[in-house]
């Protein structure tokens, strides 16, 4: 079974930092490519940076130069470090892992920025 599991949310003032983690199992971790996605209130849920099994990074164009996300292979987790948060960045953050026709999500953590 797999599971995906969030952590590292919460409240944060603007111009604060968080480090969301995201523990895997049940999956051969190391082939799949990771993802942090996100969703505000009334918004759809957008790609906010996404790592290859390869190491390849990409970000949405309202998070670069401030998010770095990262993976530990041999602890099967992937991180979204979040500098210079601002309240639109607000919303809750889900993992995503998928490697060809398998995809799977976390619960999703909760990320509040406000003063």
């Amino acid at each position: 079974q797999v599971q995906l599991v969030e952590s590292g949310g919460g409240l944060v003032q603007p111009g604060g930092s968080l480090r969301l983690s995201c523990a895997a199992s049940g999956l051969t971790f190391g082939s799949y490519a990771m993802a942090w996605y996100r969703q505000a209130p009334g918004k759809q849920r957008e790609l906010v940076a996404r790592i290859t099994s390869g190491g390849n990074r990409n970000y949405a164009d309202s998070v670069k130069g401030r998010f770095t996300i990262s993976r530990d292979n041999a602890k099967a987790t992937v991180y979204l470090q979040m500098n210079s948060l601002k309240p639109e960045d607000t919303a809750v953050y889900y993992c995503n892992a998928y490697y060809i026709v398998m995809d799977y999500w976390g619960i999703g953590i909760l990320v509040t920025v406000s003063e």
